[in-house]
């Protein structure tokens, strides 16, 4: 070994020893907590009771919650690109759930995504939102899973992600880039309302977590009004969640705060009804809020601009000729034919629906948005049933899978995106096939995940 390599290993090995051992202490350390030095947390009736409504505002049940198990028991499957994982039992049970948690151990999974044993979590749970509650809510919502929420022993279930990328440790880093420090603050430029609706918006609620697009590291692209991505659409599990800003064609641009509320109020407006995964949002959160929180979100999203560099015109009603639905005119394309036979009854001849029971196909966001997947997707299985306070609703959309080839459901969605003046989009065989293997029925019987 000469003398130049010998000098070099001299400066070289013990740089790498130090950045190592701070490459450690950073993906290994416990990160402080406001609550580190609270030793008897209130776990009052009147916070416990404030707790759950603070969980009915951030829809914890969805997520923690299946169809055959209690309440935040965990087991929901969520599919990622690198495998499945399983929503953990968030009970108070000693050994399956979080019956040992302190407050500052809570709050570190919450605001943090660390978990009592030092384990970073995956950013399905949307803490990189909740980093910004406020410590009367994290203080509210302990309470509530401490002392509201019955116990229940029941085993989590391991992901399915392979090693190595299931290290969790590179979190850490994730974490530092993408998760925003403090509570939030409000902006003083706008008055009361509009803050409650943002922070309701972008910290409790997380609607970003489906509204907001994401980046090849799979952060939300925007997490606040500041940002133009920010509720600007997005496609998670086959379902494009669509934009909330004001563009009048494929965002909130034609919807007045009175639509907003009454949307997430009762699961329906003359401009839409809820389906996909924001049924199960309507079902189990939003319209447990109060009126003056609804009026809030509403207020807030009614104030976040278009993207100014779309300069698409804003859609019009254009009526469908009656020849174009004549199944027996000679020259009728196949999907007016399937249309006529499956759709009309409930959509109508004009595709205005039945408001506000069954919606519009004619200008809705789903028939004007490039994504095609949620169109195809409620073709292929249908909706959730909408459960609004306590009740089923009579009408859902069926499916269709097995009543329609690729090619029918292409032809009748080709149908729909050409029509009444939507944006005429072509749907092939092959778009249809994909989702069709990926998805399944939804289920006819309600789901109702009880709290109590």
């Amino acid at each position: 070994m000469n003398n130049r390599l010998k000098k070099a290993l001299t400066v070289l090995a013990p740089t790498a020893v130090v950045l190592t051992a701070g490459v450690t202490w950073f993906v290994s350390r416990t990160p402080a907590s406001h609550f580190d030095s609270v030793i008897s947390p209130d776990l009052s009736p009147a916070l416990v009771s404030r707790g759950k409504y603070i969980s009915r505002l951030s829809d914890c049940v969805a997520c923690h919650s299946v169809p055959d198990g209690a309440a935040y028991t965990g087991g929901l499957k969520m599919v990622t690109p690198m495998g499945a994982i399983f929503a953990t039992n968030i009970t108070p049970d000693q050994t399956t759930g979080i019956g040992t948690y302190t407050l500052a151990d809570f709050d570190r999974a919450i605001r943090a995504g660390v978990a009592k044993d030092g384990r970073r979590l995956y950013p399905a749970m949307p803490y990189p939102s909740y980093a910004k509650l406020s410590n009367e809510d994290v203080r509210a919502l302990y309470a509530y899973f401490m002392k509201g929420v019955p116990a229940v022993h029941r085993e989590n279930k391991k992901s399915t992600i392979p090693w190595p990328l299931n290290m969790r440790w590179p979190l850490s880093f994730w974490n530092e880039l993408f998760v925003p420090a403090g509570q939030y603050v409000q902006d003083s430029a706008h008055d009361e309302q509009w803050n409650r609706g943002a922070y309701l918006v972008e910290t409790a609620g997380h609607c970003g977590a489906c509204h907001t697009p994401r980046s090849l590291a799979f952060n939300e692209k925007g997490m606040n009004s500041h940002s133009s991505q920010f509720l600007s659409g997005a496609l998670i599990d086959h379902w494009f969640a669509p934009s909330l800003r004001n563009d009048p064609n494929t965002g909130l641009g034609r919807w007045n705060e009175q639509d907003i509320f009454d949307f997430l109020k009762t699961g329906r407006n003359s401009h839409a009804v809820v389906f996909g995964s924001m049924t199960e949002a309507f079902n189990n959160s939003t319209q447990f809020f109060s009126d003056a929180d609804l009026k809030a979100v509403a207020h807030y999203l009614k104030s976040l601009p278009r993207d100014a560099s779309h300069t698409v015109q804003p859609w019009q009603y254009v009526p469908t000729t009656a020849e174009a639905l004549d199944p027996n005119q000679r020259k009728t394309p196949s999907g007016a034919q399937t249309y006529m036979a499956k759709c009309s009854f409930c959509h109508g001849t004009d595709g205005r629906g039945q408001s506000v029971w069954i919606p519009p196909l004619a200008g809705a966001a789903s028939s004007l948005t490039a994504d095609t997947s949620s169109q195809i997707n409620i073709t292929l299985n249908g909706s959730g049933r909408v459960v609004a306070n306590g009740m089923p609703d009579a009408y859902r959309m069926p499916s269709y899978r097995s009543q329609l080839s690729d090619q029918q459901a292409a032809d009748v969605l080709t149908f729909i995106r050409s029509s009444w003046g939507n944006r005429k989009t072509v749907i092939s065989p092959n778009d249809v096939k994909n989702i069709r293997k990926r998805t399944t029925p939804a289920q006819i019987f309600p789901v109702i995940l009880k709290t109590e």
